[in-house]
């Protein structure tokens, strides 16, 4: 009874201060709900706990920007660059990140489902823990990134590079991972049910399905 109320108490509390959020300035955008801010400098901006849900950042540049716990549902960051940005538990739920800069950016614990972030680049990028459940990454280049522990459930990552990427303990049920490169990739303990790697290269992937396609034709036959 007394650890709901708490849980009670502390939600309240964490709404109030997201309806509670004045409008913020910086270099002509009004960091607001919905608002324009196509091509604007807000390098090393603090936006954490911002609702900045549907805004336009497309072109922007967020390089290093504090957006720790941000609310950016639906928002529109195509082309931004977000290197260097901290987004630990943003939620960016169908946010559009197609060719965004995400090189070294923190995503720890992001609800990104069903974002798209096609042919974006997101070298040394971590995704530990985050949703991205639906998610679209093709093309995206994704060396080093790490996904430990990440929920991956049908995600599509044909095309993408993913060489050395950290794919330890994630969900990857029903993802699609069509002429990705897999190359020296970790996958250890990483749930696969139902996931494809047609034309997908594996060469020193440890623990990748190397005869997947192989167990597949020998099915249907």
């Amino acid at each position: 009874m007394i650890r709901s109320i708490v849980t009670t108490v502390a939600l309240g509390l964490s709404l109030a201060v997201y309806a509670a959020q004045e409008d913020v300035q910086i270099n002509g955008c009004t960091l607001a709900a919905g608002a324009d801010c196509a091509g604007k400098d807000l390098r090393g901006a603090d936006l954490s706990n911002m609702d900045l849900r549907r805004i336009n950042f497309s072109g922007a540049d967020l390089s290093g920007a504090d957006l720790r716990h941000a609310i950016l549902d639906l928002a529109n960051l195509e082309e931004a660059n977000l290197s260097g940005a901290n987004l630990t538990r943003a939620s960016l739920q169908q946010a559009r990140l197609r060719m965004a800069n995400l090189s070294k950016a923190k995503l720890v614990g992001i609800n990104g489902w069903a974002m798209t972030a096609q042919a974006a680049k997101a070298e040394k990028a971590d995704f530990s823990g985050a949703n991205l459940q639906f998610a679209r990454l093709s093309a995206a280049k994704l060396k080093r990134a790490r996904f430990e522990a990440a929920d991956l459930e049908m995600a599509w990552f044909n095309r993408a590079d993913m060489t050395r990427a950290n794919l330890r303990d994630a969900n990857l049920q029903e993802a699609k991972f069509g002429e990705t490169n897999l190359q020296k990739a970790v996958m250890t303990g990483a749930r696969r049910h139902y996931a494809t790697f047609v034309g997908t290269y594996m060469e020193g992937c440890k623990d990748c399905p190397h005869d997947w396609e192989k167990n597949i034709y020998s099915k249907a036959n």
